[in-house]
């Protein structure tokens, strides 16, 4: 019975997952997603990105990382929208910048989970002042895996936890 129970512990996952990616401004979070969404890609996964349609920096269909990396995406108002533009057959669900989204991704992270999807988010876990942004500490604490980028401080050339905000330069 032992040696039975050793080899439940190596089976493959029959539950979907919740990864979440944080850390603050240029700390390499989409860079982070995408190398991911790459992996999922080759290994024929299913995928659809979503990203607020507040974040039009760099492309309105495209998650695009600061070095220039990008993965294709579909800009959403909110949580509703990802629900109606979800297709049956993914197996992969990517949503970048997070912390734009509504108290409502929360839940619907979960749910897609327990239908045996994985999820991707990524997002500010904290505002320039280091205080909880939006729904994204939650879905830290709710996640099965926590991968946690740092930028670096152009003053001191150490770790940075969390975004400097400027003000007339």
């Amino acid at each position: 019975m032992v040696e039975e129970e050793k080899r439940s512990e190596f089976k493959p996952r029959e539950s979907g997952s919740v990864e979440i990616i944080v850390g603050s401004m240029f700390s390499g979070k989409t860079e982070e997603m995408i190398r991911l969404l790459c992996k999922a890609k080759i290994a024929r996964h299913k995928i659809q990105v979503f990203k607020p349609d507040i974040d039009a920096r760099y492309s309105k269909n495209n998650i695009i990382s600061h070095s220039g990396y990008e993965f294709e995406a579909v800009s959403v108002k909110g949580t509703q929208q990802i629900k109606e533009l979800l297709e049956k057959d993914t197996s992969v669900v990517a949503i970048d910048e997070a912390q734009f989204f509504e108290d409502e991704i929360i839940p619907f992270v979960q749910e897609l989970a327990n239908e045996k999807i994985r999820v991707i988010v990524a997002g500010l876990n904290m505002d320039f002042r280091g205080e909880p942004f939006g729904p994204v500490p939650i879905l830290m604490a709710q996640s099965d895996k926590l991968h946690t980028c740092h930028a670096i401080c152009m003053v001191c050339g150490g770790l940075a936890s969390f975004t400097q905000r400027l003000i007339n330069d």
